[in-house]
């Protein structure tokens, strides 16, 4: 089997290590099998999509909605290599699931607009599938309603004309959504465990998710939450509909 490939941005090592061990347990994969590349160290290097059977793209520090003054270079550098990715991956209809900030990514790219009207707190919160999400494979067995994690400052506002909407909610109206037949983006992350949630809120506390001293409140609302299992479905049926 080709390898999938993870593009990561997290700076931190621990999260950035805890979110490549989760995206290879809940999809199936080995070492082996999931090539990370870190962009927030390096430039993206020449990626050969002949290469890969699938492109993951992981949550991230980065906004991008945010005013391009107030964007880092490393920022910058990363969405200018990502959107020219995302020009040969729409190109060719390739395999990729992006989770939350591939809604940033892949939103932004194909004309959506992506703003900060419909930002969630942490939390676990009801996913509805619309109609085209309940005939679509990534989504097949999974319930028409569902819990799943979020956490994020920025949404879509209005859908990139060539997406078709597979969920929704009742505070982010765009909770997933396909362009073409094999690119996907959740907002929601799929990837994600109680115990993930409670390290990035600990990790990110001073960034403007919640008021640092609303820490102990957050973690209580992550360890009270009811369980969360059937995002993490997304990723082995990814993986077994586009493995080769």
């Amino acid at each position: 089997m080709l390898p999938f490939l993870l593009l990561a941005t997290r700076g931190d090592d621990h999260l950035a290590d805890a979110e490549y061990a989760a995206f290879r347990s809940f999809a199936g994969l080995s070492e082996h099998e999931l090539t990370r590349i870190r962009l927030e160290r390096h430039p993206m290097p020449d990626i050969d999509l002949d290469d890969f059977s699938g492109v993951f793209v992981g949550g991230s520090p980065f906004n991008a909605s945010d005013p391009a003054a107030a964007k880092s270079g490393v920022q910058r550098r990363v969405e200018a290599e990502m959107s020219e990715l995302l020009d040969r991956v729409v190109a060719a209809d390739f395999p990729f699931f992006g989770a939350c900030y591939g809604v940033g990514t892949l939103g932004v790219h194909r004309g959506g607009t992506i703003d900060r009207t419909y930002g969630e707190p942490v939390d676990a919160v009801e996913v509805r599938l619309m109609p085209a999400g309940e005939q679509d494979p990534l989504f097949s067995g999974i319930p028409s309603s569902f819990l799943a994690w979020v956490g994020h400052k920025e949404a879509v506002t209005r859908l990139p004309p060539d997406a078709t909407l597979l969920a929704t909610g009742d505070a982010c109206p765009v909770q997933a959504f396909r362009v073409k037949n094999n690119l996907y983006a959740t907002q929601f992350h799929p990837e994600l465990t109680a115990d993930d949630i409670v390290e990035r809120v600990r990790t990110y506390r001073h960034e403007g998710y919640f008021e640092p001293h609303e820490l102990d409140a957050t973690v209580q609302t992550i360890r009270s939450a009811p369980p969360v299992t059937w995002p993490r479905h997304l990723l082995r049926t990814f993986v077994e509909r586009y493995a080769r």
